[in-house]
């Protein structure tokens, strides 16, 4: 991959789509250069029998981006870093369609889509080998060596997530229904804080199962196993629910770790802030998973990551692997 004539590189675009909308960075491409404009589009893009409806990103990107280059009296950009959820088996349209179109509106040479995992690795870890595990309402991993991309989990809430929000709150009300029927393995503490939150547990089925939104659902309740955990003393059910949590968080980081051991391991995403009840035991269980990695604070975000793709088409030095599904270079 080449430089620009005479090795100039100018403007970069980043770009992170999800289900809260669209922002959008502007930066320059030399250096570690600040970011001079950002913008934000609440409407989430449409999805459509065709996958990612590429039409509708560009109704929301193009303009916006515009605004961002007029803000810097510029015309074009080197290059455009398009990070998406559901990229990997959602993205056909996009690949087909965006590279084309971004070069004809915005004036771009290259184009990278991406996996919102793949700009989410990017802005925790850089273009170094590591792991990057991202832990929220579900749970996912992704590694590189470098040479090729590895994903672990991220199968949703009843295929797996496993040691994800969803997971925890599932665990959490089940030890609770448990402790309602005098069964073995239930939770008196947990019972309490689940008829705090839902009701009465015979209710619970008709209000859980008709949602759409039962992973965020079963997800809310994660706090609670966590405070059952860190109580003193603590619930010993709940603690257990909180180890077995990391236990498969560390299996999964395991899963996409480069192969020799050692490595970085980046943690991101709003399940880490549940605390030392979740992150005590992770620790133990990523030493014993992963001896000689060492667990890092995130660098940034997914739109960080996805400026320093786009930085690294611009400049012609990027690093890290294309894959036909989560990272596509055109």
């Amino acid at each position: 991959m080449t430089a620009p004539p005479g090795g100039r590189t100018g403007w970069v675009l980043g770009v992170d789509s999800g289900g809260s909308g669209l922002r959008l960075a502007l930066a320059r491409a030399e250096g570690a250069a600040p970011t001079r404009g950002e913008a934000v589009e609440r409407s989430p893009v449409r999805t459509g029998e065709r996958g990612i409806d590429a039409g509708h990103l560009l109704e929301l990107l193009v303009p916006a981006a515009r605004g961002l280059l007029a803000r810097v009296a510029a015309e074009r950009v080197d290059a455009v870093c398009v990070g998406a959820a559901g990229m990997a088996s959602l993205g056909g349209q996009l690949r087909a369609e965006l590279p084309g179109s971004l070069k004809a509106e915005l004036g771009a040479r290259r184009v990278a889509l991406a996996a919102d995992a793949v700009t989410g690795y990017a802005g925790a870890l850089g273009a170094r080998p590591g792991a990057v595990v991202a832990g929220g309402t579900g749970m996912i991993a992704l590694g590189t060596d470098l040479r090729e991309w590895r994903r672990a989990d991220g199968w949703g809430h009843l295929l797996g997530d496993c040691g994800g929000g969803a997971w925890i709150g599932r665990a959490g009300l089940e030890a609770a229904l448990r402790a309602h029927d005098g069964r073995a393995g239930g939770s008196g503490a947990l019972l309490e804080r689940a008829v705090a939150a839902f009701g009465p547990p015979t209710g619970l089925p008709a209000r859980l199962y008709p949602r759409s939104d039962r992973p965020a659902v079963l997800a809310s309740f994660a706090p609670e196993v966590a405070a059952c955990a860190a109580d003193d003393p603590a619930d010993p059910v709940a603690a257990g629910i909180m180890r077995g949590a990391a236990r498969e968080i560390a299996i999964t980081a395991a899963a996409v770790s480069p192969p020799g051991g050692g490595g970085e391991v980046a943690l991101t995403g709003g399940l880490f802030r549940l605390g030392e009840p979740l992150m005590r035991p992770l620790r133990e269980e990523l030493a014993r998973c992963l001896p000689g990695a060492t667990a890092v604070a995130t660098a940034g975000g997914p739109l960080d990551g996805a400026l320093l793709i786009a930085a690294g088409l611009a400049r012609g030095d990027l690093v890290l692997p294309s894959d036909g599904a989560l990272f596509h270079v055109a």
